[in-house]
């Protein structure tokens, strides 16, 4: 589950501006300055969109994205050069001058990892992150779908503790953090997080863990074990919206989003691959999706792909999710190839454009056909899946 508090924001903001007269920029670069929340802020970036009333949407340096609705700008400055993101030294120096104090930095291949924990955990965090990135990569090529290099360096940020995580995270997704061990940012575009070797029921994990072995150890038992598929699942949207299969706050439907993020979330942490099972029965999803057959409305196909208020309704969350990894297993595996060519209408959908539940459910038809027809062969196949 991606925070969705600052999507919710822009479609807010959409609305004041006049969503269909919103214009892509022409690649400009610009540096606004800005007034908000009594704090003055100056950004230099990437011109993504200009509304009508003036407003604009800027992709900063370092990843960030900024809606901006006209009476926050103070100042707005066209610049000549190009756009260029920070590199990781440079991305990590910023971060480091953000964060409270005791943060350092390690680098891998793909991530700058910001951490006040312990070296050995943030390490563990960045080659669990380096064998996702591989093997949804990998996954995506081998189907046929153009994967892109990320453009900036991919942020995680981890607390030593929870009650720092929540301090920090309180003012980007309000109260539910409390319930929320980490999350992929839309705005920011980094994930944040704690140590999870000290988040045992009542403190009996131990934090002294000191190698990867160890570290593994911990987190492969059975009460850790849905915990690092949640940090794997976040990890996932972070991957897939900065590889071009999502592109940020567009309309990409939260049922697909979501399905892929459940489909990749289980590591196998005793293999040093990590994920040698992609695409294996997730016995908990089906499980859950066979107890929602019990009450299914005859609409439920419909319901989840032309829009998103299931996924947001707390009754209704856990059974969305379950029908989301039901309806990607099904597809990818009865058919792929219009899996993939729906992928790509969807990853070529431009930012702030929403398309109402009619278009969703009209794009999901034109390439998979009668719903009515694929509600009765997705149930009968997963009614088969053991």
């Amino acid at each position: 589950m991606h925070n969705r508090a600052a999507y919710t924001t822009v479609l807010c903001l959409l609305a004041v501006w006049g969503a269909v007269c919103a214009t892509a920029a022409a690649e400009q670069v610009e540096r606004v300055v800005l007034q908000r929340a009594g704090r003055q802020h100056t950004i230099e970036g990437r011109l993504l969109l200009t509304a009508q009333d003036g407003g604009v949407l800027l992709m900063a340096r370092d990843g960030a994205l900024w809606a901006i609705p006209p009476e926050e700008q103070l100042e707005r400055t066209p610049l000549d050069h190009p756009f260029e993101s920070l590199g990781p030294e440079e991305l990590g120096r910023r971060l480091l001058a953000e964060l409270p104090a005791g943060f350092d930095v390690h680098h891998t291949a793909n991530y700058v990892i910001l951490y006040d924990t312990s070296r050995a955990y943030a390490q563990w965090c960045g080659s669990l992150f380096e064998r996702l990135y591989m093997a949804f990569t990998n996954f995506w090529r081998r189907r046929g779908f153009d994967i892109q290099q990320p453009e900036f360096p991919l942020v995680a940020i981890v607390f030593a503790n929870r009650d720092a995580y929540v301090r920090y995270s309180r003012a980007e997704v309000g109260e539910a953090i409390e319930s929320i061990i980490g999350y992929y940012s839309l705005r920011s575009n980094r994930m944040v997080m704690y140590d999870l070797t000290g988040s045992g029921p009542a403190g009996r994990v131990s934090r002294t863990a000191t190698t990867a072995a160890q570290i593994n150890a911990l987190l492969s038992r059975p009460e850790a074990g849905r915990q690092v598929a949640t940090i794997v699942h976040e990890a996932t949207h972070q991957i897939a919206f900065n590889c071009g299969l999502h592109i940020r706050y567009s309309d990409c439907p939260r049922w697909f989003s979501e399905g892929i993020a459940v489909y990749f979330e289980t590591p196998d942490l005793t293999s040093a691959r990590g994920w040698r099972g992609i695409g294996a029965v997730h016995r908990a999803r089906l499980a859950q999706f066979r107890d929602y057959l019990q009450r299914r409305p005859p609409n439920s196909l419909e319901t989840l792909l032309r829009d998103d208020r299931r996924f947001l309704d707390a009754k209704q969350a856990l059974d969305a999710y379950a029908e989301a990894w039901s309806l990607t297993y099904f597809l990818l595996r009865r058919y792929p190839d219009k899996y993939i060519e729906y992928l790509r209408a969807l990853s070529d959908k431009e930012p702030l454009i929403e398309d109402g539940p009619e278009r969703r459910l009209l794009e999901f038809q034109e390439v998979f056909g009668d719903l009515r027809e694929l509600d009765e062969e997705f149930l009968r196949y997963m009614l088969r899946v053991r």
